[in-house]
């Protein structure tokens, strides 16, 4: 390419040819430690995106179109994450009056979601252990550190939204948990996770029912929800109404030669 102009506007950005033509638009991130080019979108199709972004981004996280992803792999990218994006209408499909009172386990009650990284770390732990598709390679002071704190904190997907929830049993423990977050104006389920060897199947789904349930009451006019490709959890929010908007692939763009 000839040159690259880049224009932010709030934590997005526009990149352009040399001429001023538009290439890519995407929200600037982070991701595992280095920069993000989230919800990418091609805005000029004349010249290879990928050529582009091989050439103007090397070492970046890249998430957008899967057939933009898969032509980045093929020249040496790394693949982090295939997922789609899901939402639930909650207006022209209100859920259930009663889901936002859908009773938990005996045993377990439901609590807002106020409690430390610490205290949520054993459960979600077990949760994504190393045989599931979104299992955290890192150790636990770094999944505090990078994952659980910075989402309970509003700094991974923004704010928490008082519809989430978490479940604790007898002992005061966390099992579950529904965390809801504000994406830039959008309801966003970041989390829905629960403790698979103490036996609660399906506490996943009713704690997700009562957190849509109190959205609802809100006002809230709809919730989103992004899914990794093969994680089983898809068939669960499919099943509560969520409808498959789009998918994208996540790569690691190889470093400059």
């Amino acid at each position: 390419m000839n040159g690259v102009g880049a224009m932010a506007e709030a934590d997005w950005v526009t990149r352009r040819h040399g001429d001023g033509v538009p290439v890519l638009r995407y929200r600037l991130g982070e991701r595992e430690g280095r920069p993000w080019a989230d919800l990418l979108e091609v805005l000029d199709d004349s010249a290879d995106p990928a050529e582009y972004i091989r050439a103007e981004l090397p070492g970046w996280v890249v998430s957008g179109p899967p057939e933009l992803g898969q032509r980045l792999l093929a020249q040496g990218a790394t693949a982090l994450r295939h997922a789609h994006t899901f939402r639930r209408d909650l207006r022209a499909d209100p859920p259930p009056a009663d889901w936002a009172g859908t009773p938990l386990r005996e045993g377990l009650r439901a609590v807002p979601c106020d409690r430390s990284p610490e205290e949520m770390l054993e459960s979600w732990r077990a949760a994504f252990d190393p045989a599931h598709v979104d299992h955290y390679p890192g150790d636990d002071a770094r999944a505090v550190a990078d994952r659980i704190g910075p989402l309970l904190a509003g700094q991974a997907i923004g704010p928490v939204l008082p519809s989430s929830l978490l479940a604790v049993d007898a002992e005061d423990r966390v099992v579950g948990a529904a965390v809801l977050t504000d994406r830039d104006g959008l309801p966003w389920v970041a989390e829905v996770f629960r403790h698979p060897r103490r036996g609660y199947r399906g506490l996943g789904a009713d704690l997700l029912r009562r957190a849509l349930g109190d959205a609802a009451h809100r006002g809230l006019a709809d919730v989103h929800l992004v899914v990794t490709e093969g994680n089983p959890a898809r068939r669960v929010y499919e099943a509560l109404g969520f409808l498959r908007q789009e998918t994208s692939l996540t790569v690691i763009v190889p470093d400059a030669v």
